[in-house]
């Protein structure tokens, strides 16, 4: 068991089942992970991950590094292997589809951490790349434009390279870029990453607009625990590839343990 299990006083029997996860999403299972055990090759880094997170809501993974909450996303989305178990969105089981399909026929987008815009094409060509299935170009570039009028700050931008933007106005780029599919589960990764304290207020309010006012259902991993528990309707504390902990982001900033292991109290 890990300094942050023992830390915690968690052990797996201790750790809480599925029931309790229901019970605080205290909603229709929109996202549902179900016993998941996944990693890379022959790497098993996550160990009977389970999830529930109900349509417009939100949810913070924190924990120890190399705890398994970017594989999580990993397998959710398709960048990682799923060896058991089992993930749905609205329902559908979605564990064996590619990731294509997954963004085109489920509504999942994933916002990868920083620096995955292309730096030598502008805003706009970086927006279009979003929209690669699309039926074609013509509906990318109403899609694009949405975001524009959306994001003054990138429409003041869409003719520059990517590579002049501030780490903010990246971030939101990133983000932007996922919104072409008109996405209904973002996965977010690190999205204070690199990022200055102004900037990192930005990203949070783009996300909070896009939750309340959007209703999109959001699923991030977040090493500023504080700032992503002030933001999450609900987050887990990852352990060693397995779910130590669950409660309201409220609640899970109030604990003790959490405050002294992950948010510097």
């Amino acid at each position: 068991m890990s300094d942050a299990a023992v830390a915690l006083g968690l052990s797996r029997d201790a750790a809480p089942d599925r029931a309790r996860l229901a019970s605080v999403a205290a909603a229709e299972p929109f996202v549902s992970i179900e016993g998941l055990v996944g990693g890379y090759g022959r790497a098993e880094i996550l160990h009977g991950v389970d999830l529930v997170l109900g349509r417009g809501q939100s949810l913070c993974l924190i924990g120890p590094n190399g705890a398994g909450k970017s594989t999580v996303l990993h397998c959710l989305f398709g960048f990682a292997q799923v060896f058991e178990g089992h993930i749905s969105v609205g329902g559908k089981d979605i564990t064996r589809l590619s990731s294509s399909r997954k963004l085109k026929e489920a509504g999942i987008a994933y916002v990868l951490q920083d620096n995955s815009v292309f730096p030598d094409l502008t805003v706009e060509e970086n927006l279009l790349m979003g929209g690669f299935l699309l039926p074609g170009t013509k509906d990318a570039k109403v899609a694009a434009e949405r975001v524009f009028d959306r994001y003054d700050r990138l429409a003041k931008r869409r003719g520059e390279r990517a590579k002049v933007l501030s780490g903010g106005e990246r971030r939101l780029l990133e983000i932007s870029r996922a919104l072409i599919m008109d996405p209904a589960v973002l996965l977010i990764d690190e999205p204070s990453i690199g990022l200055e304290p102004r900037y990192i207020d930005l990203v949070f309010e783009v996300l909070t607009d896009l939750q309340r006012k959007d209703g999109k259902t959001i699923l991030m991993v977040e090493q500023n625990a504080k700032k992503g528990l002030e933001f999450a309707d609900i987050g887990y504390v990852l352990v060693a590839g397995r779910v130590a902990l669950a409660g309201s982001g409220r609640d899970l900033l109030a604990n003790p343990d959490v405050g002294r292991l992950f948010l510097g109290a």
